[in-house]
């Protein structure tokens, strides 16, 4: 094992980030890395060899600055509350990009624990607490099914991860990443933003039709919207979109964004469900 003291680059928090003092996690081909902030803000990381400690860096953002974000739009009425409590909060992205590919398609349109829970017993079938395009591409589309994706997603899975290098996709301008994967039956604008946010570590791409950020925007405007509205609400953030949902997600849950109180979200709700 070894370790490296990394000073992040602007402003971080692996409190808020991680949600957790110290950070654990798998990386490919075995082994274990660790994360933890000193007092004077720098990150300690400790894995096995070099390669695990970039990856960690990658994994927690500590290159990013992000300090242009905060500047644009720290006075921004809907988003400002939040840059301005949640300084140093930045997503933390998976080990692989095919991982980041399973959530994304574990957790098209059903219950988050419920995606959580099939993403979970996809990587415990792979043998790979970090798994690779390779050993997701062994599972068949039955064997998916039975772990409980439903029949497309399980090809979709399953297609993705046997014709396309999905780790390659980190070396391509984002552009050419969306273009590509939008081209694939089964992935969505949602899918594309967990993708580009916790695969790739782009910036640009938000969770569209989250249904958080369609609780938000419905309690924002008074009614209940339909999925792609959400676009609307990150759009004026341009190439920050994906941080921006990030911190308006975070700021929801805290009571953070003006005007978006979760009752009135729930009362737009039930009348929609009413008028049904």
């Amino acid at each position: 094992m070894i370790e490296a003291l990394v000073r992040p680059v602007g402003p971080y928090s692996l409190r808020l980030s991680a949600r957790r003092e110290v950070l654990e996690t798998a990386l490919p081909g075995g082994g274990v890395g660790a994360a933890w902030q000193g007092r004077d803000g720098t990150i300690a990381l400790r894995a096995p060899d070099e390669a695990g400690v970039a990856l960690l860096r990658f994994m927690l953002a500590l290159d990013d600055d992000t300090t242009e974000f905060g500047r644009r739009f720290r006075s921004d009425p809907l988003l400002g509350p939040s840059i301005r409590e949640l300084s140093g909060l930045r997503p933390l992205r998976l080990p692989t990009v095919a991982q980041a590919v399973l959530r994304a398609i574990c957790g098209q349109l059903i219950q988050a624990s419920r995606a959580r829970a099939i993403e979970r017993a996809v990587i415990r079938a792979c043998a790979q607490p970090a798994p690779t395009r390779e050993a997701i591409g062994r599972l068949s589309p039955v064997e998916l099914r039975r772990l409980g994706l439903a029949t497309h997603r399980a090809s979709a899975l399953v297609r993705l991860c046997r014709t396309l290098d999905l780790e390659r996709l980190r070396e391509l301008p984002i552009e050419a990443v969306e273009a590509r994967l939008l081209r694939e039956r089964g992935f969505g604008r949602w899918s594309l933003g967990i993708v580009a946010l916790e695969g790739l570590g782009s910036y640009r791409h938000g969770p569209v039709g989250d249904l958080s950020l369609v609780k938000l925007c419905s309690a924002l405007r008074g009614r209940w919207v339909e999925l792609p509205e959400t676009a609307e609400l990150l759009a004026p953030y341009e190439e920050w979109a994906g941080l921006a949902g990030v911190y308006l997600l975070a700021g929801w849950r805290r009571g953070l964004v003006p005007g978006a109180s979760a009752d009135v979200a729930r009362a737009v709700r039930v009348a929609a469900r009413r008028a049904a």
